[in-house]
């Protein structure tokens, strides 16, 4: 679809956002952003509210030009797990940002994978993140590469038909429970999160202690929200901080960086709607890290 080109559907019974994600084919967050800056006509007449309901209406939408893009591809190291048509999976090493953010356009997860494909002679249109790890954290993470992928993979984590299971290590040993904990921004310290904060969502981890060493643990993360820093807060909730958390924790003697690995995902294929399972290899660092603390890997995880 050429960006200026006007567009014109018959609508259904459904909300304007929904009808226009649906008939051209794009997010719906891209349709709200489109409808909010005046782009879309109902019977005519701009609308500018994204819960308009339709009754059948004539919609026509002239999209705005996209700005050029300025993330650039890089020769950054990046191990990839699997990759088709429609998506890739790889393992993000601890240290890298998932998604440019103002004022970091480089070094990204972003940039190594649009690398990969450009030293390749490939094209991989705007990768799209559906999901996303904190800097420090590892682990297994999946990329749409066209826009059709990324709706679908959104709609999947939306729905909750993603499994994710992460591994942690803590100071101290938490229960093996399920934290039921609405996690909001910290009242004061606004870059942290906090049970209760403000605007709490829900949200839900289960908790499974793998193996005890010296009062502390290598304990297993399935969180079934997405909150952010959700298993970090519901640890640290628990009174068992991530080693060297430098948000809800402390330092650690024994690894500089956040004991956190996302260690397998399971998510629906956006084509083929079959389920897809990933596992990151356990990271060096974390398993050195474990044994120097006296701890044993188990023999299966």
């Amino acid at each position: 679809m050429t960006s200026r080109e006007l567009q014109t559907f018959q609508s259904g019974e459904e909300r304007l956002d929904q009808a226009l994600a649906r008939a051209l084919g794009v997010s719906r967050a891209k349709a709200q952003a489109w409808i909010s800056g005046g782009h879309v006509r109902v019977e005519g007449q701009v609308v500018t509210k994204s819960s308009r309901r339709l009754r059948g209406e004539r919609v026509e939408v002239r999209p705005p030009a996209e700005p050029a893009a300025t993330v650039e591809p890089e020769g950054l190291e990046i191990e990839v797990l699997y990759e088709d048509e429609d998506i890739v999976v790889v393992n993000k090493p601890a240290g890298m940002i998932t998604h440019p953010a103002p004022g970091v356009t480089s070094g990204t997860l972003v940039n190594a994978v649009l690398g990969r494909w450009v030293e390749q002679g490939e094209e991989l249109l705007r990768p799209g993140i559906v999901h996303r790890l904190d800097k420090e954290t590892s682990g297994v993470i999946v990329v749409a590469r066209h826009e059709a992928a990324l709706r679908r993979l959104a709609d999947a984590f939306k729905q909750r038909f993603v499994f994710k299971r992460y591994l942690a290590l803590t100071e101290g040993v938490p229960m093996s429970t399920t934290v039921i904990a609405p996690i909001g921004r910290h009242p004061v310290h606004r870059h942290k999160m906090h049970v209760g904060g403000i605007k709490a969502r829900y949200a839900e981890t289960d908790f499974a202690v793998l193996v005890e060493a010296n009062g502390r643990a290598l304990v297993e993360a399935r969180p079934h929200t997405g909150r952010t820093h959700q298993i970090r807060v519901h640890l640290k909730h628990l009174h068992t901080p991530i080693w060297a958390d430098p948000l809800y924790g402390k330092p650690s003697h024994f690894i500089d960086r956040l004991a956190l690995h996302a260690y397998e995902l399971r998510v629906p294929h956006p084509r083929s709607g079959k389920i897809i399972s990933f596992t990151a290899p356990l990271p060096a660092d974390l398993v050195a890290a474990w044994k120097a603390a006296g701890g044993e890997w188990p023999g299966e995880l």
